[in-house]
């Protein structure tokens, strides 16, 4: 079953300089795409602030958007729905239009998004919603993984970026000592400002959700 991801832009309409956000928006993405492309399914732009991407499970839809979160600089943020079900394409004269269940699917997600953020949960960014609905078992781990995302979210939304450029590194398998490096700190700075950030979690994650794999 394909899994549907659409995503905007949190607060498009109030940036100073919406064309610099998409450029850097696009250049995150080709960035992740570029360092994990086992893993990632390119995310294209739609209309308006909106991209679009297909997935070939949940896990690897997951995976693929912390990474992108962890991406991007500050002041720049994403909103993402997630749809589990069947995707179809609908031919038209300016090229196929996608269509079906999941992409549904996703845009109730999205929705979701945006009212958790006005009320319970501001730094909610991701949410899943299964097609098919009297499905017990998809039920189930829907439930699981934005029990997950929630959290997951919180502990992104309130890291530093260094914090995040650094999680990202980790994900990606470098040693500290050469992400300090980078960085112009030293190895015990990186370990600290990992832990501080809660990055032991996130990274653990990753890895359950890629089976172990890095770049």
């Amino acid at each position: 079953m394909n899994v549907a991801v659409l995503a905007d832009i949190v607060g498009s309409r109030r940036l100073p300089d919406r064309a610099a956000a998409q450029s850097t928006l696009d250049g995150a993405i080709a960035q992740v795409e570029r360092e994990f492309p086992d893993l990632v399914r390119p995310l294209r732009p739609t209309v308006g602030d909106e991209q679009q991407a297909l997935y070939p499970d949940l896990d690897s839809a997951m995976a693929a958007l912390l990474l992108l979160q962890l991406t991007l600089p500050e002041g720049l943020e994403c909103r993402f729905g997630i749809g589990v079900g069947d995707v179809l394409t609908v031919p038209a004269a300016g090229g196929s239009i996608p269509e079906g269940p999941g992409w549904w699917a996703a845009r109730d997600a999205i929705e979701m998004v945006h009212s958790l953020q006005k009320r319970t949960a501001p730094r909610a960014r991701t949410w899943v919603v299964a097609a098919e609905r009297d499905d017990a078992h998809m039920e189930r781990t829907t439930r699981l993984a934005n029990a997950y995302l929630l959290a997951r979210d919180e502990i992104v939304g309130s890291m530093s970026a260094r914090a995040r450029r650094l999680t990202y590194g980790r994900c990606r398998g470098i040693a500290q000592r050469d992400l300090a490096e980078s960085e112009g700190i030293t190895q015990s700075a990186v370990s600290q400002a990992l832990a501080v950030a809660g990055a032991a979690s996130l990274i653990q994650g990753f890895l359950e959700l890629t089976g172990g794999r890095s770049s």
